[in-house]
Order: C-alpha cells, then sequence, then structure tokens
C-alpha cells in the first residue's frame, strides 16, 4: 500500500479536566521526525506518544500538539477550608499578641512605654497559605487515559489521509509510466528506420568525397556507428525498471526509498539515450522522457 506523507488530522475529546484538542501534521521527511506539544500535566506520556506513533508511520515530519481546555476561570467554584482558617487566624492572633506585648514592654530608663501596633492581615497572603483555599485534585489516570485515546484515534485518522494520499499519487505514477511506456515502445519501433537512415547518411558522405573505399573496412566502420548509437540496450533497461516500479507499487511496504532510487535509474538511462541518439525523432522522445520522469520525481519525493 502506497502512503503519503503529507496529511492532517484533528480530532476533540471531552476528559476529567476539560476539552482535549489533538492535531497531527505531516510533512515529506528522509526518516521519521515526530514533535510533540503537550500540556505540562500530560508531558510523562511524551515517550509513549512518540513510541506509538513510529509504529503507525515509517517516515515523514510529524508535529503533535495537543491542548487541555479547562472549565472557565470565572464560573469555577472557589472553596475554603474553614477549619484551616481558624487555625490559622488562631496562630496569627497569638502571634499578634506576643509582639504586642513585646512593644508594650518599656526599655530600661525610658519614663513611657509605646502604643501597641495592631498586626495587619493580608487577606490574598491567607489564600496563598497552604491548605486554607481548596484545590479539586485531577485524576492523571483519567487524564492520561483520556490523551491516549484521543491520540490514537487522531493518528488512525492521520494514517488514513496519508494512505488516500498515497493512491492518488500512485495513480499518476502509473499514469507516468503508461506514458514512459509508450515513448519506449515508439523509439523501439523507429529503431530500423534510425540505423537506415543512419547508414544512408554515412554512405551520401562517403559519395561527397568522391574516392575509392575498401568495402570491408567501409563496413567495419558502418558496424562501428550503428554499436555506438545502438540503443536497445537502454530501452530494456528502462522497461526493466517500469516493471520494477509497477511491483513496487503494489507491494505492501513503505516504497519511497525504493522509488526514489528508480527515478535516479531511470533519469541516468534516459540521459544516456540522449547522448547515443541516432537522429532528432529519437532524441525528441528522450527529452520527453526525462520530462516525465522529473515530473514521477517529485511526486515520489511524498511518498513513504
Amino acid at each position: 500500500m502506497i502512503a503519503s506523507m503529507t496529511g492532517f488530522a484533528r480530532r476533540e475529546a471531552a476528559s476529567p479536566c476539560g476539552s482535549l484538542v489533538c492535531e497531527l501534521r505531516s510533512v515529506n521527511h528522509r526518516f521519521l521526525d515526530v514533535t510533540t506539544r503537550l500540556p505540562d500535566s500530560c508531558r510523562a506520556l511524551e515517550p509513549e506518544l512518540r513510541q506509538a506513533a513510529s509504529r503507525a508511520l515509517k517516515r515523514g515530519k510529524v508535529d503533535c500538539t495537543i491542548t487541555l481546555r479547562g472549565a472557565d476561570p470565572a464560573s469555577a467554584s472557589l472553596e475554603i477550608d474553614t477549619a484551616a482558617l481558624e487555625r490559622l487566624l488562631a496562630r496569627l492572633t497569638t502571634l499578634s499578641a506576643a509582639l504586642g506585648s513585646a512593644q508594650c514592654a518599656p526599655p530600661a530608663g525610658s519614663a513611657a512605654a509605646p502604643a501597641a501596633m495592631p498586626a495587619r492581615i493580608d487577606l490574598i497572603e491567607l489564600l496563598r497559605f497552604p491548605g486554607v483555599l481548596r484545590q479539586d485534585t485531577v485524576d492523571s489516570e483519567a487524564l492520561y487515559a483520556a490523551v491516549r485515546q484521543l491520540f490514537a484515534r487522531t493518528l488512525g485518522d492521520l494514517a488514513g489521509a496519508r494512505e488516500r494520499e498515497g493512491e492518488r499519487l500512485a495513480a499518476l505514477l502509473r499514469q507516468r509510466c503508461s506514458l514512459l511506456a509508450d515513448l519506449i515502445a515508439t523509439v523501439r519501433a523507429h529503431l530500423p528506420e534510425a540505423r537506415a537512415q543512419l547508414r544512408a547518411r554515412f554512405d551520401e558522405r562517403l559519395a561527397e568525397l568522391a574516392v575509392p573505399a575498401d568495402p570491408a573496412r567501409l563496413e567495419q566502420e558502418i558496424l562501428l556507428v550503428l554499436q555506438r548509437s545502438d540503443i536497445a540496450e537502454e530501452l530494456d533497461r528502462l522497461d526493466g525498471h517500469l516493471a520494477e516500479t509497477a511491483r513496487t507499487l503494489e507491494a505492501d511496504e513503505p516504497a519511497g526509498r525504493r522509488l526514489d532510487f528508480l527515478m535516479q535509474e531511470f533519469n541516468r538511462e534516459a540521459n544516456t539515450l540522449s547522448s547515443k541518439s541516432p537522429d532528432l525523432a529519437t532524441t525528441r522522445a528522450a527529452v520527453e522522457m526525462k520530462v516525465i520522469i522529473e515530473q514521477m520525481r517529485e511526486q515520489v519525493q511524498n511518498i513513504e
């Protein structure tokens, strides 16, 4: 199954702490590179999520963003532990009294005692004291379970999107391979005519020179020219690459690297074909082949 490295998936689900949103984006990359952005309360899940992504995906740069949207702070209820507050106020009263007694004691040699300074109580500081303001405890295991389930479903959506895109890319590659096969067949059918034209041009040049020539040596020279311009081997190799490409597109494994290598081989044979071209028609066909191969190579860059 051909899969693309490009895809996007987004899901939202409820959790004990609010609404969870998971977004996965994937683009092409030489290897698998997973980047995660998680809430602070879910940082411990980062290695586990990376491993899950590596089991489902083989290549691509994947950006994972999970956000936790809690309840509105304006509507959140504030509960004060009155028992803890009373204990704290009792301690503060005792401390204030002790400080007042110390201030009321006249220093040695003084005639009068200074007035006691009342202790000031900051209400905000009281609420910050541990245990006074109750906060709902977060059920970490329930939150982790919700994140795992949401990530697994979103990852499945991403894999499905990549497979659908891969099917489209495979269809485009098969279409380009069909065009390439037609060009190869056209060039192969044109080979006898190209050889005849090459022999005719050789005879014309020899006639222009108007010099006697050894028939045996002449045939040897013509044979050497025909061998240097023989492109049958390149055409056969191109046919072999087409067959291997078709087999790779039907295989149930990641095919991006293999297809990328095949594109290099296609391009090498097309260049050789162009350099050995015996006539203008073959050269034009070789140029068309290179255009098609470049189109295929661009598509292959996105295949996993």
